[in-house]
């Protein structure tokens, strides 16, 4: 077993097959930018995939590897190019400027915006534009083995997804069977969702239903409460709508975030100091275990792990760089492959 089987593993592979030949068509998308395990507070996503302009994409690094959380945004996209007082340059917040001054000092912290003191007063004035510098959002959910129990699970969050239109695309990846006609295809899911089979060892995968492209300009559903069914229940689901500002500024915190994380962002999490933790070249530097193995999952991969043991002090002095030895090594490597999908940092 190499751990493709577990979600975790097949996650990753989805990951590094949407960063190589993503989009599955003919249509041309730019560059991409791949996170795993992001959204909003009440839905969180497998993979986000941002299909991006190269040239927005370049100028966006101008303001450094880091996200710019929903206050610094306010801040530097309505940053004047002259000199001016904040609180007549800004518009307001809906919050206390207490909060806008702290995200001031924090950007000039920075180095993305310049401030000076006139006075008592804090002026300030934009270094650059902030870019539009994603186009598209795309979210996959991964279910390498989605039989029917996992399809009706699964079925209430996509439905969610395509009522609230937060992403420009929803869809499903699963392991590929070779079968004439996927098994998946009969499983009971929105037909708003693609479906995309995937063989993760080999990276290659075929879509077997295209999705449709929803309305991410126009308000969304965010559906509240399902009426529990049966035939005595009679109740309407609860619902509420979502404005197009609101749904815009959504998705420019996720697309932040993802441009700050990455998919191959899972080191943080697990413990590459371990002599056991090793990266396998194979398909963009996937984790794997020497002693389970295979591929670990990230819940695995920690300090609790009873199989866990540190690095020897020897592996530090001897043959690896003195500033560290193999976790550290696995960490710049996969900080590097990170760095190199955000051009110009």
């Amino acid at each position: 077993m190499d751990g493709s089987d577990t979600e975790f593993g097949f996650e990753l592979r989805s990951c590094r097959w949407a960063e190589l030949a993503w989009p599955p068509d003919d249509r041309s998308s730019g560059a991409v930018l791949v996170a795993r395990q992001l959204g909003t507070k009440r839905r969180r996503w497998d993979t986000i995939v941002l299909e991006c302009d190269p040239d927005g994409l370049r100028k966006r690094a101008r303001f450094g590897p880091e996200r710019l959380d929903s206050d610094l945004r306010h801040v530097i996209r309505n940053a004047p190019a002259e000199w001016a007082y904040y609180r007549d340059a800004l518009p307001e917040p809906g919050y206390s400027w207490r909060y806008v001054r702290e995200a001031i000092h924090r950007a000039d912290d920075r180095g993305i915006l310049e401030t000076r003191r006139n006075g008592n007063r804090i002026e300030i004035r934009r270094r650059w534009a902030y870019p539009d510098w994603f186009e598209r959002v795309i979210a996959i959910e991964n279910k390498p083995d989605l039989d029917a129990a996992a399809a009706r699970d699964l079925r209430p969050q996509l439905e969610f997804d395509v009522a609230l239109a937060l992403a420009d695309e929803v869809w499903v990846a699963t392991r590929a069977t070779g079968e004439r006609v996927e098994p998946v295809l009969f499983e009971d899911l929105p037909v708003e969702a693609g479906i995309l089979t995937l063989e993760p060892e080999t990276l290659e995968a075929d879509v077997a239903w295209y999705p449709r492209t929803l309305s991410v300009e126009k308000p969304g559903t965010h559906i509240l409460e399902r009426p529990t069914g049966g035939d005595r229940d009679a109740s309407a689901a609860r619902f509420e709508y979502v404005d197009p500002a609101e749904k815009t500024e959504l998705r420019l915190g996720i697309a932040e975030r993802a441009y700050e994380r990455g998919w191959r962002s899972f080191v943080e999490t697990m413990r590459p100091d371990c002599r056991h933790f090793e990266l396998r070249d194979l398909n963009g530097l996937v984790p794997r275990c020497a002693s389970k193995g295979r591929c670990q999952t990230a819940a695995e991969c920690a300090g609790s792990c009873p199989a866990f043991e540190p690095e020897p002090p020897a592996w530090r002095t001897r043959d690896w760089p003195l500033e560290g030895g193999p976790g550290r090594l696995c960490r710049r490597l996969l900080e590097d492959r990170r760095r190199r999908r955000r051009p110009g940092l």
